[in-house]
């Protein structure tokens, strides 16, 4: 009998430690789960149409107005060389020269040998006149001359490649050769750019191709000098859009001012009138592969809503489509919250007013 109550009462030791940890565990899970459930703290702004201006902005490239790299024609040892680095000079200037001695004497050859079957032919011409020789020997000697007349053309012309000129009036740049080096039509002598007036590369989404049109005048902000705003002409734009990018390259011609080539500008074009649409925070936009969603609150529940975004402001989205003024857009924790998932709105904020960054943790 003593050896069941001792046995009962070991058992009855076990059931209550095992009671005890079963319901520590609980209670400790219990927390733990509430927290998962308890909705996400989220900010949110009120949809509503903003008036919008109808600006592109594009970044661009100050290119000279004319440019060319000097190479020479033909190969050769330079015999002149009168570069002046970072002058200007007109155009014909005579910039470089390769020695051509042997082309002046393969010349002077030739003209000897013109002279002579000149002469030839005057002499077959009169024995021709009195039947003293046949058609075809007078022939032979007449196409010999015409031969020589081409030899001479052909070496004047080497002669003349051997000069390198300036092909416009210009500033030269650095020479990247000396006198006397021996040169090839691959190597660089010097760069020549008309800096008088300089030009301005940029590229526009094709959406924008209707806002572009030869003779627009457009605004251009220069590097440094942010605040001066400077004017433009488009002049040119490609035919057809890169199929990479599918962008449209566009060129324009500054007016009354003073820039380096490559250096970067601010181009800025007016694509018409003022519109009004819906703006959101770059923040409360989650990008997906093929569309972009923002999160509307709708009963205390996060609804992830596609939608067609427009222009780009510095901080602000345009929405083109998916959203009704009057939303409610999620614009802080965007990243905690889960779609279907319960969201607890702790401020609605002005559009202004919406945080750049992600701040809507629990």
């Amino acid at each position: 009998m003593a050896f069941f109550n001792k046995r009962f009462t070991i058992i009855s030791i076990i059931c209550l430690i095992l009671e005890g940890l079963y319901s520590c565990k609980h209670e400790s899970k219990s927390p733990k789960a509430q927290k998962e459930n308890s909705p996400t703290i989220v900010d949110v702004i009120i949809a509503e149409a903003q008036p919008i201006s109808n600006i592109i902005e594009a970044n661009g490239t100050v290119i000279a107005n004319e440019y060319v790299e000097l190479h020479p024609e033909v190969s050769g040892r330079l015999s002149f060389l009168k570069v002046a680095e970072g002058g200007a000079v007109t155009m014909g200037t005579i910039l470089a020269k390769i020695n051509d001695a042997d082309l002046r004497a393969q010349l002077n050859k030739t003209r000897v040998q013109l002279d002579l079957a000149q002469t030839t032919v005057s002499r077959y011409k009169q024995l021709l006149d009195v039947s003293g020789i046949n058609q075809s020997d007078y022939d032979i000697a007449v196409n010999a001359v015409n031969g020589y007349k081409a030899d001479i053309q052909y070496t004047q012309s080497l002669i003349e490649k051997t000069v390198i000129r300036a092909p416009f009036t210009g500033i030269v740049g650095l020479r990247q050769v000396s006198p006397g080096a021996y040169v090839t039509p691959a190597s660089i002598i010097a760069t020549l750019q008309q800096v008088s007036q300089v030009k301005i590369d940029f590229t526009l989404p094709e959406a924008y191709g209707n806002a572009i049109k030869n003779g627009s005048i457009i605004d251009v902000s220069l590097g440094a000098n942010a605040d001066k705003i400077e004017k433009a002409v488009i002049i040119a734009t490609e035919p057809g859009a890169n199929t990479d990018t599918r962008n449209v390259k566009v060129r324009a011609m500054l007016q009354n001012a003073t820039v380096n080539p490559g250096a970067f500008v601010k181009v800025y074009i007016d694509e018409g009138k003022n519109r009004s649409s819906i703006l959101v925070p770059t923040n409360a936009i989650i990008p997906e592969d093929k569309s972009n969603q923002v999160i509307v609150l709708k009963n205390g529940i996060a609804n992830f809503i596609n939608v067609q975004t427009g222009n780009r402001q510095n901080a602000n989205v345009e929405i083109i489509s998916g959203l009704q003024p009057g939303d409610s857009i999620v614009v802080t924790g965007v990243l905690f919250a889960r779609p279907k998932a319960k969201l607890k709105v702790r401020s609605i904020k002005k559009l202004n007013e919406a945080v750049a960054g992600d701040s809507g943790k629990n």
